[in-house]
Order: structure tokens, then C-alpha cells, then sequence
């Protein structure tokens, strides 16, 4: 005999199904139409109201190197143009390192199209930045890159503008040796914290001056400890500290009797100390 109960319950069980599915798939097409996807965007365009070499001289130091301008990216999104806030980021280099020079000047810029660059801060970006000679000519290009919220997947860059600039010599950052001699000495040298250093650390913790503002130490450190520099056998009063953030490999520092201590390399070895007083940085490196 014929179930007709059966049969009906069976219509209701596929009708559920269908529906079921329907609204799942209406649910799922609407959560596609609902999401926000980024299309794309236009390189900035860069221009500069000066070419070729751009005036440096420290006594007009507060006026304008080079004044730049940016077009807008205009980001596109599924649902229209962005109007989310884009930050710029101005970098400057060598030519030739094509931006991968990890000490390239790198300025955040957040939404403003233009950045005029005042004949300081561009030396201060050679000099203390790119790490470059005073009083010599050297070949810099910059470009723009622009994000939004620093988000790697919307960085778009500008093309690259060349300038020709001299830095200019300014007053060092921390007061140079007054009578051109430097000494290291600390538990991290061979000397340990002697002061007056005896013979023969005397000598070989000896720094050579390399121009008014940069010494160099070529020295063999046992791994470990701390040091300071002297610049007065027996004086402790006159002598130079590492800043609070350096590490052994390098950092900031500043002359005063103070700590922190210059940290020694963990390992031992011979290395090569450079101390810039016209950038007040210093730097170790293994040889």
C-alpha cells in the first residue's frame, strides 16, 4: 500500500534542504559583495623646484636646498576611491645604491604632497645619515613612496630625481679631544680600567686620529666587559660615554663622566672601534 505520510515527509525533508542551501548561498553572496578589496593606485609623481647642483652653505643653513611636490596615488578600492589618510615616506640615497643602503635617510610624511628640505637638514641627512665626507661633492637621488597604514601591499614609489650637493662642515656634536688624543681603557681591553694606562696599553689602546672629528682603534679584546674613553691620561673627569640604546656594535655618546659603559664585543677577536664626534656616533667591527 502506498505511504502517503511517508511520502509527503520525504517532499518536506528535500524542500528543507533546498532552502537551506539557497540561504546559504544568498548568505554567501553576501558577504562576497560585502568585502573590500584594494584595486590599485598611481605612482606618485615627483618634481623639484631646483636641478642639478643644489646650494649648501652653512651660513644660509635655514634656507631652502630643494623644495619637492607629490601627485596623489589616488588608491582605488572595490568601493571607490580611498579616503583613508596616506602617509609618504621620503627617501634619500647615494646614486647608485638604489635605495638598499641601509643607512638611507628615510622621512615619514603623513598626507601632506610636499616637503621643502632646508639646506641643514639636507647636510644633517649626508653627514649623520648616508655617513658622507664634508666639503666633497657627492651624487644623491631621492623618491617617494607611498602607503596606506604602511601597509607593504600598497606601497607605490615615485620615480628618482638626481642632485649633486657638498655638505658643510658644522660644529660637532660632542666636543672633540682637546688635545687630540684618545685612549680606550675598561675591563673589555687587556688593560683592564686602568688610568693613566701603563706601558704597553699606553700604546696599543691608543687611538689614531684620522681627521679632526674621527678616531680609529684597531685592537685585540679579550670578549666581554665594558670601557670608556679617555682623552686625558688620569683624568676620568674629561671622558666619553655610550648613550643609553647603543650596543657593542655601535651608537650614540656624549662626553661626560657618566655611565652607561661602552659594552666589549661578547667574543673575543680583534676589531676596528671608529668614534665620529661630528655625528657623536661610534661603531665596532670585527676583523
Amino acid at each position: 500500500m502506498y505511504n502517503t505520510a511517508k511520502y509527503f515527509n520525504m517532499k518536506k525533508s528535500i524542500i528543507q534542504l533546498l532552502s537551506g542551501a539557497l540561504l546559504l548561498t544568498l548568505v554567501a553572496c553576501e558577504k562576497e559583495e560585502n568585502k573590500v578589496y584594494y584595486k590599485g593606485g598611481t605612482a606618485p609623481v615627483l618634481t623639484a623646484n631646483k636641478t642639478g647642483v643644489l646650494p649648501m652653505a652653512y651660513a644660509d643653513g635655514d634656507k631652502e636646498a630643494v623644495g619637492l611636490t607629490w601627485t596623489n596615488p589616488n588608491y582605488d578600492f572595490n568601493t571607490g576611491l580611498s579616503s583613508h589618510s596616506v602617509t609618504y615616506t621620503l627617501e634619500v640615497d647615494t646614486t647608485g645604491a638604489n635605495f638598499t643602503n641601509p643607512k638611507k635617510k628615510e622621512l615619514p610624511i603623513l598626507s601632506d604632497l610636499g616637503k621643502s628640505i632646508t639646506q641643514f637638514e639636507l647636510n644633517d641627512y649626508m653627514l649623520n645619515q648616508l655617513g658622507l665626507r664634508a666639503e666633497v661633492p657627492h651624487n644623491i637621488e631621492m623618491r617617494v613612496k607611498s602607503t596606506i597604514a604602511g601597509s607593504v601591499a600598497t606601497a607605490l614609489y615615485s620615480g628618482t630625481l638626481k642632485f649633486t650637493a657638498t655638505p658643510f662642515v658644522t660644529p660637532p656634536k660632542v666636543p672633540v679631544p682637546t688635545a687630540g688624543t684618545l685612549w680606550m681603557t675598561g675591563d673589555a681591553a687587556k688593560s683592564g680600567w686602568s688610568n693613566p694606562l701603563p706601558a704597553p696599553y699606553d700604546l696599543n689602546q691608543k687611538f689614531t686620529k684620522i681627521d679632526n672629528t674621527t678616531y680609529q682603534l684597531t685592537v685585540a679584546l679579550p670578549g666581554g666587559g665594558g670601557y670608556k674613553l679617555i682623552q686625558e691620561q688620569g683624568n676620568w673627569g674629561t671622558q666619553y660615554h655610550m648613550l643609553a640604546g647603543g650596543t657593542w656594535e655601535g651608537g650614540d655618546f656624549e662626553k661626560k663622566d657618566a655611565d652607561p659603559q661602552f659594552p666589549g664585543p661578547p667574543a673575543a677577536g680583534t676589531y676596528k672601534i671608529t668614534v665620529n664626534f661630528q655625528s657623536g656616533k661610534f661603531t665596532v667591527v670585527k676583523q
